[in-house]
């Protein structure tokens, strides 16, 4: 779901980078409503969608913000190029996971998924980056760990969604954050680069009639194209608004901030799709709720 949070021109939170990265974040809170939507529709067609209306949307930002330059330099870059297909990848696996979960009816997945992303991220930073863990990192780990194992036990299998989604997400952000490049220019410097393959695909389901933009394939011809035209907005927007917000506010305050967009999927999962919130969830989701409380303390003591 979130963009690596980009560097902060000073180390204070203002209010309108609060509304920024707030409206990200309710933006993504209320995503799964749009994959639900979208759910007769095939992950792969939905997400070569996004790809290819992101493109206008991101250009606009980018053309108001006069900062093109900093993206006809990257296009001429071949290392950035080569970093940057790398992170292009793994943001595509990410949504690919994301579109067929929703729509597969395992929103609730998806929530922990999220959840544990932070914790991930601390988990990288000590086994990449050598980067020593507080006793409250440990004991957050140790608590989320559990959790899974809990969930393996009572499943039998992994919760390959969650972990998938946790693990595509947090190398995106580990990678994202070696790409010498501004956010919203990355962001429009993947979607290039992912674009042909989008492009190629949407042309084969267009000749072989299995198109549901302009096609005839299952649902409201008018309603399928809207949806997938408006993939675009959906996609683009909320990470232009949280880049934008980043810079505005402390790492701290973000920190926080990004358990809004899973809790909301939690709540939607719950009480508007209706899926089973089994035993050993209920036991599992307040271990990880409480790993990011211990994971967030010291952020609020050092504010």
């Amino acid at each position: 779901m979130t963009e690596a949070a980009a560097p902060m021109a000073e180390n204070r939170d203002s209010l309108r980078g609060f509304l920024f990265a707030l409206s990200a974040y309710l933006l993504w809170g209320f995503l799964p409503l749009y994959m639900k939507a979208v759910a007769h529709i095939p992950p792969m067609e939905v997400i070569c969608h996004r790809v290819l209306w992101s493109i206008p949307v991101a250009s606009l930002v980018l053309i108001v913000l006069k900062r093109t330059d900093d993206l006809k330099r990257a296009l001429r870059n071949p290392k950035m190029l080569g970093m940057a297909a790398l992170t292009a990848c793994l943001i595509s696996i990410n949504w690919g996971i994301y579109v067929w979960a929703i729509g597969a009816g395992h929103a609730l997945d998806t929530a922990l998924g999220y959840f544990i992303n932070p914790l991930f991220s601390i988990l990288l930073g000590a086994v990449l980056l050598k980067e020593k863990l507080k006793p409250a990192q440990m004991a957050a780990l140790a608590l989320v760990i559990a959790a899974v194992v809990i969930l393996t036990v009572d499943a039998g299998r992994l919760p390959l969604i969650a972990l998938s989604l946790t693990f595509s997400w947090g190398f995106y952000a580990f990678f994202r954050k070696t790409l010498p490049i501004g956010p919203n220019q990355g962001f429009l410097l993947e979607v290039l680069l992912l674009s042909p393959l989008a492009l190629g695909y949407l042309v084969y389901l267009g000749v072989t009639g299995q198109s549901h933009f302009f096609g005839s394939s299952e649902g409201s011809v008018i309603n399928n194209t809207v949806l997938l035209a408006s993939s675009g907005l959906i996609t683009a927007v909320p990470l232009i608004l949280y880049a934008n917000g980043a810079k505005l506010l402390r790492l701290s305050t973000i920190g926080i901030m990004q358990y809004i967009a899973p809790t909301m999927i939690f709540l939607i999962a719950v009480f508007l799709f209706e899926e089973e919130f089994s035993t050993a969830k209920t036991i599992a989701f307040p271990m990880i709720w409480a790993a990011l409380v211990i994971y967030t303390l010291p952020m609020l003591r050092r504010r």
